[in-house]
């Protein structure tokens, strides 16, 4: 079975591309601009989460991240944060975020990434 994962990015090329590269390697992807597909989680059951710290008109990645690590229901499905920021490991971290992926990133080190927290 396919493993599930909930891409949340700010910007469509990048979710694209993300979108893409995972299905390439096997994954199930549900795809956003928006955090709404958190909204829908319990009937997703992903495998994992990737999620970027800043979605425009909607909370911080890391606040998201935040909310299902202090919820019983979610608390153990793995999060991946992404940013441009130089504060991502300490974000990422303070989130307890399961992971990070530094913008730019390379598509190999997210793949692995993604895998490894699956």
């Amino acid at each position: 079975m396919k493993k599930k994962v909930v891409l949340v990015q700010d910007n469509k090329d990048i979710l694209d591309i993300m979108d893409q590269v995972l299905e390439e390697e096997g994954f199930d992807v549900t795809a956003s601009l928006s955090t709404d597909p958190i909204e829908k989680i319990d009937k997703i059951e992903p495998d994992v989460v990737v999620i970027d710290d800043n979605i425009k008109g909607h909370k911080k990645g890391s606040k998201v991240i935040e909310e299902l690590k202090s919820d019983p229901e979610t608390e153990d499905i793995p999060a991946v944060l992404t940013s441009t920021s130089d504060k991502l490991p300490q974000i990422a971290e303070e989130s307890k975020a399961d992971d990070f992926i530094q913008k730019p990133f390379d598509l190999d080190h997210m793949v692995e990434v993604v895998k490894k927290n699956t």
